[in-house]
């Protein structure tokens, strides 16, 4: 029989057991499903296929579908690089630091061991209305990679290896353009070396603005 402390101070009930999963191996798996089909074609039935655990554990590991969306976006960021570091804030000019970007983008793009294309910069460009609130958070991630991007020209132009009149954030725009353009031709079949082709194009145009 219970003591009379044990009856007025009750234990607190413990929840469910912790899901008996490694977080950052379903992540991975429930990060190819939405990257191979977008976040309106991953269903939950694909994901909980994709991840092996139950809707029940993904719920209550990550709480809805969106958030895990975002924690996938998330480790997707955190992925290795082909060539590591980063080369906006290594000691490059800024050809070289963008040159190094594209052909890490390049092999990633391509490389066999996951889908096809970036999972940013060509995600939720359609979506279901209820869906519009994901939509805004990866376009502000585009956004970031922008402001990424200008900062980075800015930079080449204080450090005066970049024309002093060039329009940081046309330019950039360009760029940005250039790595949707090699998303969506990673996604329809183009190769490594194809991309790498189309980057030699894109590098032309910004040595137009470098300094020599």
């Amino acid at each position: 029989m219970k003591n009379i402390e044990e009856m007025e101070n009750p234990a607190p009930r413990k929840r469910g057991r912790p899901p008996a999963f490694d977080r950052e191996t379903v992540l991975a798996s429930a990060r190819d499903t939405f990257w191979k089909h977008g976040y309106d074609g991953s269903s939950i039935a694909d994901l909980t296929a994709a991840m092996g655990i139950t809707p029940q554990s993904l719920y209550a590991a990550f709480g809805s579908k969106a958030e895990l969306y975002r924690e996938t976006l998330d480790q997707y960021r955190r992925m290795p690089r082909p060539e590591p570091g980063n080369p906006f804030q290594d000691k490059l000019d800024t050809v070289t630091a963008f040159e190094r970007f594209l052909t890490n983008s390049a092999r990633i793009f391509t490389a066999p061991e996951h889908p096809k294309g970036c999972m940013i910069s060509t995600a939720v460009l359609n979506c279901a209305e209820e869906n519009e609130p994901i939509a805004h958070h990866v376009a502000s991630m585009r956004l970031q990679t922008l402001d990424i991007f200008t900062a980075r020209i800015e930079r080449g132009i204080a450090e005066g290896d970049m024309r002093p009149d060039t329009s940081a954030r046309s330019l950039a725009r360009f760029l940005g353009a250039i790595v949707q353009g090699m998303s969506v031709q990673a996604r329809d079949g183009a190769t490594t070396e194809e991309l790498l082709g189309l980057m030699s194009h894109a590098l032309a145009e910004l040595r137009k603005y470098q300094l020599q």
